[in-house]
């Protein structure tokens, strides 16, 4: 009969001999540790982001701030806070460098300053134009192949403490431009005195003024036939939430081009109260508006490059509380879900300060308009060169040589 040559004294043990079932003990120990600690970690990660997930969808506050094809929008102008149409300060876009006007008059030291009535809509004889009940028919222009899946977000900065409430002013209206590949970012800022055909009403007025006639939807309307793109999602924050977001991490570093206000030229660390004090300065500035519209700019890209920074995204606490901060008092359109916002902000993750460009609105001058007051005279070729670049996602061969960078006075056409 057969046998098996064994070792004298060894004996059958399931799995191997008992030399050999006692090295395998301990590997099996230190599989299972790693495997338990794998999962703990899988499991923070994931209820990490969770967490995350719950604050922003917690936040937000979704409304129709967008209208679809064919919808109809009412204009209904929004007469509180002293937002009753009328004429607007002469001076108030193209004040002299150095001018002071009524800044601080209020001893606030701040900045900010108080605002004449919406600006009405004019028709191009000079009469003003009675809106009130105007029914505007939304459409939007056709997204060309070029295009692919680049995005278009509309974001207004309101004063409204509560939209629920009041409507409030649209002091700050940036059209962020996301590329196919989501490695460039480039933000257009819209002087807010920009003289512009308002969607519907057969005359113009100030950009601004149609976000105070018609809200969001209108604006949106007002914008699409300028850039030719149709705009995806709109978001409105309020501009005073940008102190809780940069308090939430640590303050940013500014790059400050044109000094005045207390600020000097170079880079400036601030934090919340500095940085509302920095994008609210305009007398100070060699061109009012238009200035405070390239702070405003520098201020929003600092906050954005210490929000992806790697000090801030390794930082869980400091994470937490930015996107709380930056989320509180969030409105954004009905479509843009909480898990549009994770994904979109994902596949952007490898974005860094060199691929984020700020523009002007096309512009070359400064007129004083006698229903108006003081408007910003739009570049019709220009515009037409920014839609062109829009339209085909190409804003990285975009040049402006229009739009004056000094002075308030250039070649319009």
């Amino acid at each position: 009969m057969g046998y098996e040559d064994r070792p004298s004294g060894s004996a059958d043990v399931p799995g191997g001999t008992r030399r050999e079932r006692r090295r395998r003990r301990p590997l099996r120990a230190m599989a299972q540790v790693v495997g338990v600690l794998a999962l703990v970690g899988i499991l923070v990660v994931a209820g990490y982001a969770f967490f995350l997930q719950r604050t922003v969808a917690d936040n937000i506050t979704h409304e129709e701030l967008r209208a679809d094809d064919d919808d109809v929008i009412t204009i209904s102008p929004d007469l509180t806070g002293g937002n009753r149409p009328g004429q607007d300060d002469a001076g108030e876009t193209g004040e002299a460098p150095g001018d002071t006007g009524a800044e601080g008059d209020d001893g606030a030291g701040d900045g900010e300053e108080e605002d004449g009535p919406v600006a009405p809509i004019v028709a191009e004889d000079g009469t003003v134009i009675d809106v009130e009940g105007l029914e505007v028919v939304a459409t939007s222009p056709e997204r060309t192949p070029t295009a692919g899946d680049a995005l278009n977000f509309l974001i207004i900065g309101t004063d409204s403490r509560d939209l629920g409430v009041e409507r409030g002013r649209s002091d700050v209206i940036v059209l962020m431009h996301i590329s196919d590949d989501r490695d460039r970012v480039d933000l257009v800022h819209f002087p807010r005195d920009l003289f512009v055909p308002i969607a519907g009403t057969g005359g113009s007025s100030k950009i601004n003024a149609a976000y105070s006639y018609g809200g969001a939807p209108l604006l949106v309307q007002t914008l699409q036939p300028l850039v030719d793109v149709p705009i995806d999602h709109v978001v409105i924050v309020n501009f005073e939430s940008f102190r809780a977001m940069t308090d939430a991490i640590g303050g940013v570093d500014v790059t400050v081009t044109e000094g005045g206000g207390g600020f000097s030229t170079g880079v400036q660390h601030m934090n919340g109260d500095e940085g509302l004090r920095f994008v609210r300065e305009r007398y100070s500035l060699s061109q009012g508006d238009i200035s405070r519209g390239e702070r405003q700019m520098q201020f929003v890209k600092a906050v954005m490059l210490k929000a992806l920074s790697r000090e801030t995204l390794t930082n869980p606490a400091r994470l937490a509380s930015f996107v709380d901060a930056a989320t509180t008092n969030l409105t954004v359109d009905e479509d843009l879900r909480v898990g549009d916002m994770r994904d979109l902000g994902f596949s952007m993750r490898n974005v860094r300060g060199g691929d984020i460009s700020f523009w002007q609105g096309p512009w070359c001058g400064i007129s004083d308009h006698p229903v108006a007051g003081s408007i910003v005279l739009m570049s019709q070729s220009q515009m037409g060169r920014l839609s062109e670049a829009l339209r085909t996602d190409s804003m990285g061969s975009y040049v402006d040589n229009v739009s004056p960078t000094s002075g308030f006075s250039g070649v319009c056409g």
